[in-house]
């Protein structure tokens, strides 16, 4: 379905450019140019997408099942480090529980999610649980699971968890995420 609409959105995209000068000039060449512009308007309502903070298109229907981890779980103080390396989880794992000094906070969202941060975003956003394929758990916006806005949940206990974001960039740049319950 992407394919079909590359060349209406390509159209709407030179017109937005283009400001009200590229819409008269479109709509100034008779019925024909009515005609493309309107299917490409039409189109284009089939293919939308909502935008989350990072700016990249996330499908508006998310066909994820339900998440296996309650929300409930998340919810909490934390102490936070992150690891490159398995070798390196143990020295981690007590770099987190040092960091409940500074706790980060996951807080209930005004509806069912979690507010969290994204990655590259410091504005808390409400994520959602999600299940995806073969068991496994996410959190993100409304989108299927497995999102590359997403982060999989690899393990989720009363007292840790661990997580690492989808996108291979944002998993490259902050590794795997240990997350140690404060007050615990």
């Amino acid at each position: 379905m992407r394919m079909a609409l590359a060349y209406p959105v390509a159209i709407i995209g030179r017109l937005r450019g283009r400001g009200r000068a590229g819409i008269s000039a479109m709509a100034g060449r008779g019925a024909a140019g009515a005609c493309l512009f309107g299917a490409a308007l039409l189109l284009a309502g089939c293919g939308s997408t909502s935008q989350g903070p990072a700016g990249g298109g996330v499908s508006a229907g998310g066909a994820s099942g339900p998440s296996s981890i309650p929300r409930e779980r998340l919810i909490g103080r934390w102490g936070i480090a992150s690891f490159h390396t398995e070798k390196d989880r143990k020295r981690t794992e007590a770099q987190a529980k040092a960091g409940c000094s500074q706790p980060y906070t996951i807080s209930k969202g005004p509806t069912d999610g979690v507010m969290m941060h994204v990655a590259d975003d410091p504005k808390p956003y409400e994520l959602r649980l999600k299940g995806g394929p073969g068991g496994k758990n996410y959190v993100g916006f409304e989108a299927p699971a497995g999102d590359p806005q997403d982060r999989e949940i690899l393990s989720a206990s009363d007292s840790m968890l661990t997580m690492r974001f989808v996108d291979p960039d944002a998993n490259r740049r902050y590794g795997t995420f240990i997350y140690a319950r404060c007050g615990t």
